[in-house]
């Protein structure tokens, strides 16, 4: 059996104390990888930790710039140089736009797009010095379709996504390539959140699509397992992608029809 190339080398991934994160962390892991788990939650990365050998757990807010220069310096001193950043932390604040609270933006604007530049700064110019690595940003779908209550985050994940695609341009010649992993619905606490006291009902809602809130279905008819986008991520982490760069990848079950 081949050795995976991801053997002995680090990744970092932000957001991993939970859903997508955790099963990118995971995934990455499962593949040989040491994995600097990255979350502002320590309890999740713990128990994280606790579950895979391969993960070291750092707890950090990524919208403290700060705070995440030196954290990127303490992984690259004791695990070794980064290879692969995987950004996925991320929060969600919904209201229509008329009545979002200028917090509410301005804390989803932290994270989902600031927080992407901060450890994007901090990773890419070591990645681009070495001549080697790999950037995926887990974006949304709905940065490239109008969902209504989710203007904020909508807003966030397109500029994360665009900011992404620049620095895969400018990276490129360095050897850095950079990518973006859109999912729609995936069975994460942020969605379950949003589904309310039927989950069951709420879920297929989803699936079956809403005309009252502009949302076309899901035509394969399932919302997304963490895993179908930990999949995603690590392909285009991978050598096996190694003349993609600046594309984003959509994991929505179609739910988009790739508008």
């Amino acid at each position: 059996m081949q050795q995976s190339e991801f053997v002995g080398t680090v990744a970092m991934v932000t957001g991993a104390g939970q859903g997508i994160g955790a099963a990118v962390a995971r995934a990455l892991a499962a593949e040989g990888a040491v994995v600097a788990a990255v979350d502002r939650d320590p309890g999740p990365l713990t128990a994280l930790a606790a579950e895979l050998p391969a993960v070291r757990p750092y707890v950090l807010d990524v919208a403290d710039t700060r705070a995440v220069d030196t954290a990127v310096e303490e992984i690259e001193r004791h695990l070794g140089p980064v290879t692969t950043l995987v950004n996925v932390a991320g929060i969600l604040r919904t209201a229509p736009a008329v009545e979002l609270a200028d917090q509410d933006w301005a804390e989803t604007f932290a994270v989902n797009t600031t927080g992407v530049f901060h450890t994007c700064r901090a990773v890419g110019r070591r990645m681009a010095a070495r001549g080697r690595g790999a950037v995926v940003t887990v974006g949304s779908n709905a940065a490239g379709v109008p969902r209504a209550g989710m203007a904020a985050y909508a807003a966030s994940k397109a500029a994360a996504t665009m900011f992404t695609r620049c620095l895969g341009l400018e990276l490129a010649r360095s050897g850095v390539r950079c990518n973006i992993v859109s999912p729609g619905s995936t069975d994460t606490a942020m969605q379950r959140a949003l589904w309310g006291a039927d989950q069951e009902a709420a879920q297929q809602r989803v699936v079956d699509g809403d005309l009252a809130a502009w949302r076309v279905g899901v035509p394969l008819g399932r919302i997304a397992a963490p895993a179908d986008v930990a999949e995603a991520v690590v392909f285009l982490a991978s050598d096996r992608a190694r003349h993609i760069t600046m594309h984003d990848l959509y994991v929505d079950g179609g739910a988009t029809l790739r508008a």
